[in-house]
């Protein structure tokens, strides 16, 4: 199992914004021993309502006889910052007021999320990192902090995400805002301030994070007489319920905010020159039915990131492939892995002769 530990960092940290915090803290978990030579080091960046723990939402990619075996692996993931399992975040104490921050916390961008890894990163004193791999937010983290330290990553594994936001994303995500904004407890400075509205929010996010077909497969209607009271409603209902339990409107309002602020060539020129400077050796995963990251946008960055692979799964789970299609997924990783160390053999043949 994963060992849960903490990160202290007690100096002002100063956000994209100009904003800063008083320090801050990160949960993260490790799993598995880092070797010698400290060169099996995968860092994992979890998605919007994610936590630290990959092995309750990725557990078929990490564990004995999978994927990343931690008799061979060091695997190791934060809890982003903003975020609400251990990490500095919205219900958190402010050290300068001795209250919860709640709505009082900053804003924050993808940017600032990673700068806090990389303090992390370096007080583990983790010169260089095997496999830098994310989804969906997590794949916009991924992608950043590759760019913002080219030198660390040697691969990226990009999965379902992109290289900016688009307005159709962005749109969703302030449907959902609106929904929180709606709760007439989001105006207060408690707790659960925007938990009805939260409900709602997840509602709508399912609708962009499944499929037509995922609907049509799991919450059809066995008989021809029912005219209410249908799967499909008790189904967003109880998807709205069950996050709320969980989670809280503060860090949902405030890491949608972040997703929505993803550009890779914000301040570096554009996008093209941006992914020009990515030095990883990248692999971008699309699923076919994604409608919230289609696959478009993993080819563009293909297209623009020199020598990378893509890998396309094929799932009826929309966006929510990447969380499903473990043999896909273990198949596209496994593949971008001996391509490599069949090109590296190639290249020794042809130096030998």
């Amino acid at each position: 199992m994963p060992t849960h530990h903490v990160f202290e960092y007690k100096n002002t940290f100063t956000l994209e914004s100009g904003a800063t915090l008083p320090g801050f803290q990160l949960a993260y978990t490790t799993f598995g021993t880092l070797n010698a030579q400290r060169s099996n080091v995968v860092w994992v960046c979890h998605a919007l309502t994610g936590s630290a723990d990959f092995t309750d939402w990725w557990c078929e990619l990490f564990g004995e006889g999978k994927l990343y075996d931690p008799r061979e692996w060091f695997v190791i993931c934060a809890n982003t910052l903003g975020g609400c399992y251990g990490s500095t975040g919205p219900l958190s104490v402010n050290p300068e007021t001795q209250q919860p921050y709640y709505h009082a916390f900053p804003q924050l961008t993808n940017r600032d999320v990673v700068a806090a890894f990389d303090l992390l990163r370096k007080d583990l004193e983790l010169e260089r990192v095997h496999t830098l791999i994310g989804g969906s937010l997590g794949g916009q983290q991924a992608l950043e902090w590759a760019l913002l330290q080219p030198d660390v990553f040697e691969r990226l594994i990009h999965v379902a995400s992109n290289a900016r936001h688009s307005p159709w994303g962005i749109a969703f995500n302030e449907t959902q805002r609106m929904a929180i904004r709606q709760d007439p407890s989001w105006a207060t400075d408690t707790e659960t301030a925007g938990s009805e509205g939260l409900k709602t929010a997840r509602a709508i996010a399912m609708l962009s994070y499944r499929h037509y077909n995922t609907y049509a497969a799991t919450q059809q209607e066995p008989g021809n007489s029912i005219t209410d009271n249908f799967r499909a409603s008790s189904y967003q209902v109880h998807q709205g319920e069950k996050l709320a339990k969980r989670f809280n409107a503060y860090t949902y309002w405030l890491l949608s905010k972040a997703m929505d602020s993803h550009h890779a060539g914000r301040d570096r020129g554009g996008l093209e020159k941006a992914l020009a400077q990515l030095k990883a050796k990248s692999l971008f995963v699309g699923v076919n039915s994604d409608v919230l990251f289609p696959v478009e946008e993993q080819r563009f960055l293909h297209e623009h990131v020199a020598h990378s692979s893509f890998y396309l799964i094929q799932s009826d789970y929309g966006h929510d492939g990447f969380l499903v299609e473990f043999p896909q997924l273990t198949e596209a990783i496994t593949n971008f892995y001996e391509e490599e160390e069949r090109l590296e053999e190639l290249s020794f043949e042809r130096e030998e002769r």
